[in-house]
């Protein structure tokens, strides 16, 4: 691989209000690089080191102002098919336009090309932008990264502190990808900018099953941490299913359901990495799950 030239590479990065998005900004700046940060028209916003220029996603004209000059467009963006289908669509239109060589879209996902349509609301919808992008004059290069380790301290029910359980279905020695966001957004400015990168960059901070998952929860804590196997796949399913009924929320990006697909959708095995391209910037740290789990409160 080419050594990263920083040197006049401007990187546009929209979403850049987002978590995601702003990690990915600081660590361009960290890099050399003057990102320009696109937000929303009316944020007051700022990013220090970084160009903040206001774009409407309903304004041809503007997009394409915004993405003059950009060597690589990134989207950190998070939503539902207005926004992951329709408004990447415009940016992905007036990055064309602009002559924008290369572009990044809002994936960060375990590998969604190996899952069956309709498995996965939110994953479907990075499909079918997937195919839009694939079918325009641009480079596009997703960044695949597994669950973020981070949702292990909160949104996702795995690993419960206050139990001192791992929870899991299926098989307890299925391997899970996790990448934190630091690290995928660490990753992310990298590929930006370089210039040869393939159509799908996979990475995962950490590889472990829930019986490892256990073992690390119980050197991060000092506690004891036990895997308990809640049921098989069809079980889950059918908790998707009838949550889906009661609660269908469809206009919740992560309703309960969602994050119960994803669960669902690790614990096939499908969408496991086969091959890892961790080593592609070797100036790169890792975080290893147990390292993440040191953030647990356990009473």
């Amino acid at each position: 691989m080419q050594k990263i030239a920083v040197r006049d590479r401007i990187i546009a990065v929209a979403g850049a209000n987002g978590d995601l998005g702003g990690r990915i900004i600081a660590e361009l700046v960290r890099l050399g690089a003057t990102p320009r940060a696109l937000v929303r028209a009316g944020s007051t916003a700022s990013f220090p080191g970084a160009d903040t220029v206001p774009v409407d996603y309903n304004n041809p004209a503007s997009l394409r102002a915004a993405l003059r000059g950009v060597h690589c467009v990134v989207s950190a963006l998070s939503g539902l098919r207005a926004v992951i289908v329709d408004a990447q669509t415009a940016l992905l239109t007036a990055a064309v336009d602009a002559g924008v060589p290369r572009a990044i879209p809002s994936d960060f996902s375990i590998d969604y090309t190996r899952l069956p349509e309709g498995s996965n609301r939110n994953l479907d919808l990075r499909r079918e932008f997937a195919r839009r992008i694939d079918a325009a004059p641009i480079r596009a290069t997703s960044v695949l990264n597994g669950m973020f380790s981070d949702m292990l301290l909160k949104e996702a029910p795995l690993v419960q502190a206050g139990l001192k359980r791992v929870l899991y279905w299926g098989n307890a020695d299925q391997p899970l990808d996790f990448t934190t966001i630091n690290n995928t957004a660490a990753f992310t400015a990298r590929a930006a900018l370089d210039e040869d990168t393939p159509r799908y960059l996979r990475i995962a901070g950490d590889v472990v099953s829930s019986r490892e998952l256990a073992a690390a929860a119980s050197r991060a804590t000092g506690h004891q941490f036990k895997p308990t196997r809640v049921g098989g796949l069809g079980f889950l399913k059918g908790m998707i299913t009838i949550t889906k009924t009661l609660m269908p929320q469809p206009k919740e990006v992560f309703p309960p359901w969602q994050g119960m697909q994803y669960l669902h959708n690790m614990y096939t095995g499908l969408p496991k990495f086969h091959a890892l391209d961790n080593d592609r910037y070797p100036d790169m740290q890792w975080t290893s799950v147990t390292e993440v789990l040191k953030g647990l409160k356990v009473t």
